[in-house]
């Protein structure tokens, strides 16, 4: 998703789940803050460095990608950004052991790990409450894809076209991927920029959807191509069609975090309460454009009858530095981790216990009666130290 969607379109599902002003700034903010809570913002922060729930280019390329390496990347990208759909499926074809684990982490919608994901923030934070939009919303635009670096499953080919419908139905046109340092997408001419190209099954430009560039990130695009792991059969992904869906299921979540329904079912939405707008969001969703804040925002206005905030990085930064150690837990960052700590640990337990190693040793806190740092420092010294979560 976009950081447009991450923040505007989600406070604007916060207003609509009933939540007030305040209250969606807040899960707004924290949906987004998932782009940028990395290993360097939480070392600036002195916070815990499992906490990270996503990785600058720089520290991807610093990254190494042996089994350790492998296992940190994993756990981030698939607990945030690439939520597997089904850890125990099973290829048309036989395959080898190690293939199986990345073919299990293909990012899906409603899959197996996002009721999890939403009970997390049941009865917790706002912040869990933005983590857990931030990862639901992201099983629309990242699906077909895996959070771990796979040359077969996540790699593009000749055959990648984008769909246009028209008066005469629906024309295509062949997308060329390119890499360039500080090039932007050429929408016009559907140029999109990619990772480069590595043939090394590991290697980090082979990770999500890297070798898609940002393409999968635009809500008004539809696209066809022929995935390896789907034995190279024609794969339609229309877009518009999901972040609607997008839209809808993460009201009908927040509704039933906020008490007012009593159970979360996969596969539902709440079409219902987004119905008069949905000419307008649908307007939003399908217009040509690289950044769509401004519509969001405008929308979010008119729901609220005031102006959402605009992101800012460091806005509670110096609320977590200068607090002292019992007091980091009630800071806005503080309750930021503790929900980050919490999702990746549920993730990478459910992978761990699938039988796949692919994510590496997890601890499940909850079942340790993990409450704040002082808990999870003590976790991870009874179990050995370093990062596991």
């Amino acid at each position: 998703m976009n950081a447009d969607f991450h923040y505007y379109a989600t406070y604007c599902a916060a207003i609509l789940a009933g939540y007030s002003h305040e209250e969606a700034q807040d899960i707004s903010y924290s949906d987004r803050m998932v782009d940028h809570c990395t290993l360097t913002l939480l070392s600036k922060l002195k916070a815990p460095a499992a906490a990270a729930t996503t990785q600058m280019q720089l520290e991807l390329m610093d990254s190494r990608t042996g089994k350790i390496g492998l296992q940190n990347i994993t756990r981030i990208w698939a607990s945030f950004h690439f939520l597997p759909g089904n850890l125990h499926a099973m290829p048309k074809k036989r395959c080898s052991k190690g293939y199986l684990q990345k073919y299990r982490l293909i990012c899906k919608p409603n899959g197996e790990l996002l009721a999890p994901t939403v009970d997390l923030a049941k009865g917790k934070s706002l912040q869990a409450v933005g983590v857990a939009m931030h990862v639901l919303s992201d099983t629309w635009a990242h699906q077909n894809f895996a959070g771990t670096p796979s040359l077969v499953i996540n790699n593009t080919n000749n055959y990648f076209y984008e769909m246009f419908e028209n008066e005469d139905g629906v024309s295509e046109k062949k997308i060329n991927f390119r890499h360039s340092v500080s090039a932007p997408d050429d929408l016009d001419n559907s140029v999109y920029i990619s990772s480069i190209y590595s043939n090394s099954e590991n290697s980090i430009m082979n990770l999500g959807h890297g070798r898609a560039g940002h393409l999968p990130d635009y809500s008004f695009i539809r696209y066809k191509y022929l995935p390896a792991w789907g034995e190279y059969e024609e794969l339609i992904k229309d877009n518009p069609s999901d972040y609607y869906c997008a839209f809808t299921q993460m009201v009908y979540a927040m509704k039933y975090l906020r008490g007012e329904t009593e159970t979360f079912e996969i596969g539902q939405y709440d079409s219902e309460s987004v119905e008069p707008y949905r000419e307008e969001i649908m307007r939003i969703i399908t217009k040509r454009q690289p950044d769509s804040s401004e519509d969001w925002k405008a929308l979010g206005v008119k729901l609220s009858g005031k102006e959402p905030e605009q992101f800012n990085l460091e806005r509670y930064q110096s609320e977590y530095t200068s607090a002292g150690k019992d007091k980091k837990d009630d800071t806005f960052i503080g309750r930021f981790i503790l929900a980050a700590l919490s999702q990746k640990s549920m993730v990478t337990n459910r992978i761990y216990r699938s039988g796949n190693k692919l994510a590496g040793y997890s601890i499940e806190y909850r079942e340790k009666g993990f409450k704040g740092m002082k808990d999870f420092r003590r976790l991870i010294q009874s179990s050995g130290g370093g990062d596991k979560a």
